[in-house]
């Protein structure tokens, strides 16, 4: 499973320690040897391109705060900046998510760098790319004849931006302070349904939200999300999905926060109609297990991996072979909502030190039960069934789960399992998880999966019978 995280962070009371390291005077840095340059690049160092980016960019990018009304403490903090010179600034959506949804329990606050607060208000969201566009409340400093703001890089709303380039990603991590980071720009991630630029840099929780931009302080892209279980992944929302928002907010009317979570249905369901469609679009293909063939997905930004417990120590008593495909997808709506993931698994069983009675208890237990509601979603009721099989497909042992959205009208998670019923001790097991799904599309992929799982051609007798 991918490890990721959105880089808002709650609140929380942190202890940092820091190592002790010897210290260097200034003297002994200009002591060091250093190499001359053979080269008529006048170029400055990177670290001076840095500088220059943050103190141009400083009086534009922002602390994002909610806070809770009864208390008035910081319940979760990222970053933001500057867009226009009347007050827009772009975030992700999943930093102001709190008070989108309960407007009444919480507020949002800005923090500028220098010192400066205000409120805002919020006017478009945008879930599927994780942005959101707010006005603040304060136009820049007093001082200000026209209050200071980014502006989007031109190649990268055309896509056009090299890999390769060094690209300077800003905000507040941890609350700690306003920094830079250095990164590389790596273009968009090969496998994945939603554009995501992947970034070479440590970008770190609180950052959320927060500009990244060339050398000349133009904005390429949106801090939304690293990597756990790597180092220096990171990934942005690319610049021409806020700008998009930004227009959008400049010419509708600002979102009613009484009516967000309609608004947030909608661009769920529109999302999960296309999710679908380009899914079937780019088709399926059967996978073999042994004597059953099951569906795996062709879809470019499907991952599928392979594993066995076949070397395993010491030699275990069944052999177990599978597959698993991820969309990897993934919808932040709310602490408890997480949507627009399907997986799909394939599994087969062959006892080796098993009789049947003791392989049919081990695959009882892979089947699914009903799961309790929260106030996000409803009681999961599961229902079980059998498929009849024929000379060409096995019997089947069918168990369909859902769970329905409460607040989201129309949406659904949805788990289909199958297990085979032709053989004592060799069994298929197929898993079919989809999030956020719609009901009709949840059918039809449903009822796609459970016809695909046949017999391979050996393994059945041109006479119907099985060998």
């Amino acid at each position: 499973m991918i490890a990721l995280a959105r880089l808002c962070i709650p609140a929380l009371v942190a202890t940092v320690f820091f190592a002790l390291l010897p210290t260097v005077s200034a003297s002994a840095q200009t002591r060091a040897p250093v190499k001359a340059s053979t080269t008529a690049d006048s170029r400055p160092p990177v670290s001076s391109i840095a500088e220059a980016v943050y103190a141009r960019s400083k009086s534009r990018i922002l602390q994002i705060r909610t806070l809770l009304n009864s208390a008035g403490g910081k319940s979760t903090i990222g970053s933001g900046f500057q867009v226009s010179a009347d007050g827009l600034a772009v975030t992700n959506y999943h930093v102001i998510a709190q008070y989108a949804l309960e407007p009444k329990t919480y507020r949002l606050e800005y923090a500028a760098p220098d010192g400066g607060k205000g409120g805002m208000t919020l006017l478009a969201i945008d879930v599927a790319n994780d942005l959101a566009v707010v006005r603040l409340d304060r136009l820049g400093r007093p001082d200000d004849a026209e209050p200071p703001h980014f502006e989007f890089d031109s190649r990268a709303l055309a896509d056009a931006l090299p890999k390769g380039e060094r690209i300077y990603a800003m905000g507040n991590p941890l609350d700690i302070g306003f920094t830079i980071v250095e990164g590389t720009y790596n273009g968009l991630v090969d496998k994945s349904y939603d554009e995501r630029i992947h970034l070479s840099g440590a970008i770190n929780p609180g950052m959320s939200g927060g500009p990244v931009t060339n050398a000349e302080g133009r904005v390429v892209g949106i801090n939304v999300a690293k990597r756990t279980d790597a180092e220096q992944v990171g990934f942005l929302v690319p610049a021409k999905f806020a700008a998009r928002l930004v227009e959008s907010a400049k010419t509708n009317k600002p979102l009613d926060v009484g009516q967000t979570r309609a608004e947030i249905s909608r661009q769920l369901a529109a999302w999960q109609a296309g999710f679908y469609t380009e899914l079937a679009k780019q088709g399926f293909k059967n996978a073999t297990f042994g004597p059953y063939l099951g569906l795996e997905s062709a879809a470019r930004w499907m991952n599928c991996w392979a594993n066995t417990n076949a070397n395993a120590v010491p030699r275990p008593r069944h052999l177990q072979s599978s597959t698993r495909c991820d969309s990897q997808t993934g919808l932040y709506v709310s602490n408890q909502i997480y949507t627009g993931r399907l997986t799909l698994d394939l599994t087969l069983y062959q006892a080796t030190d098993l009789n049947a009675f003791q392989f049919a208890n081990l695959l009882s237990g892979r089947g699914a039960s009903g799961t309790r509601g929260n106030r996000r979603m409803t009681e999961q009721i599961c229902r079980h069934d059998f498929v009849a099989g024929d000379e060409s497909r096995p019997r089947l042992r069918a168990t369909w789960c859902a769970r329905a959205y409460r607040e989201f009208e129309g949406l659904y998670d949805v788990t289909v399992i199958a297990l085979t019923q032709d053989r004592d001790r060799e069994a298929l097991h197929a898993r079919l998880s989809m999030r956020g799904v719609g009901w009709d599309n949840a059918n039809a992929l449903a009822k796609r999966f459970l016809e695909s799982l046949r017999f391979t051609t050996a393994a059945a007798d041109p006479r119907g019978a099985l060998k």
